[in-house]
């Protein structure tokens, strides 16, 4: 058994009991400062982060498997969390049922079917009264959706899984195209070319030692999860453009997610995702698919965590780039100069966040990011549990949970 190494103040050697409290410890990772910390699993003795991360790793997987199985255990049928999803999906189906009666005005007609499909100009003037309330109705029922052809997300492709990003978290290769050599405007790149996959950060990033002296939030990993949510439904909204309109994917954006838009700051991953499906089942965005969709939008989150590290880093350095190209159109509209000071405050506060979140994600270890994706994976079954209509669960599926925490 290892002793740590104890050196007295010589100055208090000839002191009474006041000797005893100069007695300080040396770190027993580094062996070189003074510890000033203690391991409540262990009591070894550390100075820094970094040797407490290194001081013992069955010590450090311990207390990350009990932050998992606290957080799942939290996941029960009688959660909060739970009983609010309850009421958004009676509330849905009752918007389903009133909106049903009036579904036989809501066809559009041939003629202007053609126009959209052969890429036809369409401006509202050119249409009667009548072309007008419904092609109101087909944008909002989401039937003009059906004739573009569906997007294959960047994270559901086989290239995703071979992302390299250098050790500073930078982009070893970067695309380099004929326009690239002129200077670049956001604003006059009209249709800018869009990637496989989003390219990571363009200069190496700081460490979170230089951003703040504060120690990060143990929350992050849920601010995480929201975070991830509203960029996976900005691009599917955008179907993977969201170059067509920066400023409207922006604005989507921030408004789906609370932990940017609103300052919010949830304590669980269920908190999380309730908030954003609640927002994705609201009238402004019912259109998109309702509860269905925001499953879908929970399984990109997991499968953006499976990816690991890198992943994470170009997706939330995409959305940080999203994020700036919306402010730079906002601050260069002359229009509104008072009500866009608000949003172009809010949008610069969330490039902020994100930034410092992709260099918190960058420090973690990638096997940081496994019991989170079970976790959403958890709360993604629960929420198919529910759109089921199981509404309470029997022993079996308390029994699968309990499998499920003695696995992790």
């Amino acid at each position: 058994m290892e002793r740590d190494v104890v050196v007295s103040d010589p100055a208090a050697a000839g002191s009474s009991a006041a000797s005893f409290a100069e007695t300080r410890v040396i770190c027993r990772v580094c062996q070189k400062q003074f510890a000033q910390y203690t391991c409540p699993r262990c009591n070894s003795r550390y100075c820094s982060l970094p040797c407490y991360k290194g001081h013992s790793l069955q010590c450090t997987e311990s207390f990350m498997r009990e932050n998992v199985m606290d957080e799942l255990k939290q996941m029960q049928p009688e959660d909060e969390s739970k009983k609010k999803m309850l009421d958004i999906l009676k509330r849905l189906h009752l918007e389903d049922e009133m909106d049903s009666d009036g579904e036989d005005e809501s066809v559009l007609s041939e003629e202007l079917i053609q126009k959209v499909m052969s890429g036809e100009e369409i401006k509202l003037e050119d249409l009667s009264d009548d072309e007008i309330k419904r092609f109101r109705q087909a944008l909002a029922s989401g039937e003009l959706g059906k004739m573009i052809e569906p997007w294959t997300p960047w994270w559901k492709k086989p290239s995703a899984r071979s992302i390299s990003l250098g050790p500073d978290g930078s982009q070893l290769i970067r695309q380099v195209s004929v326009e690239d050599t002129a200077t670049s405007d956001p604003m006059t790149d009209q249709e800018p070319s869009i990637n496989e996959i989003p390219e990571g950060p363009e200069s190496p990033l700081p460490s979170l030692k230089q951003l703040t002296r504060v120690e990060p939030s143990p929350l992050l990993a849920v601010h995480l999860v929201d975070i991830l949510y509203s960029y996976c439904f900005t691009l599917r909204l955008y179907n993977g453009d969201w170059h067509s309109d920066p400023l409207c994917a922006s604005t989507v954006a921030l408004s789906m997610s609370k932990v940017m838009g609103e300052d919010a700051k949830p304590e669980t991953v269920p908190e999380a995702l309730t908030a954003c499906i609640e927002e994705t089942c609201s009238p402004a965005y019912r259109h998109t698919g309702g509860f269905r969709f925001a499953i879908g939008l929970v399984d990109d989150i997991i499968s953006i965590l499976s990816l690991g590290h890198n992943a994470l880093v170009c997706a939330l350095s995409d959305f940080h780039r999203l994020i700036e190209v919306g402010q730079s159109m906002l601050k260069a509209d002359k229009v509104g100069k008072t009500a866009n000071a608000g949003s172009s405050s809010k949008l610069r506060g969330a490039a902020r966040k994100l930034f410092f979140m992709t260099c918190w994600v960058h420090e973690q270890p990638e096997e940081a990011w496994s019991p989170l994706a079970r976790i959403v994976e958890v709360q993604k079954a629960s929420l198919e549990e529910l759109d089921s209509g199981n509404l309470r669960p029997d022993r079996k599926s308390q029994q699968q949970s309990k499998v499920v925490i003695e696995e992790l």
